[in-house]
């Protein structure tokens, strides 16, 4: 039996989940971005680098999925850090 990708997957009370996006800008640096990661959301160093490049060049990416509330916290500390981010459904 084929199993589905775990994004397909019903997980149970996960109902609601919710994903941080970090969106590229044209002034913070790269040690910023990667520093912020890491202790706003709690990257280890090399996922929060592999988060800037991807965001670098796609335009935006990723960096968390999980509970709102958390999220909404992460999401408030990326942009008091002039970050610029959001959280989507």
């Amino acid at each position: 039996m084929k199993e589905k990708p775990i994004s397909e997957q019903h997980v149970k009370g996960q109902d609601n989940i919710h994903t941080l996006v970090l969106f590229n800008d044209d002034y913070n640096t790269f040690e910023h971005v990667i520093e912020s990661l890491v202790e706003v959301c709690g990257h280890d160093p090399v996922q929060a680098e592999q988060c800037a490049v991807i965001t670098h060049f796609k335009g935006s990416c990723e960096v968390k999925s999980g509970n709102l509330s958390v999220l909404n916290t992460m999401c408030r500390g990326l942009n008091n850090r002039d970050l610029s981010s959001e959280i989507k459904s």
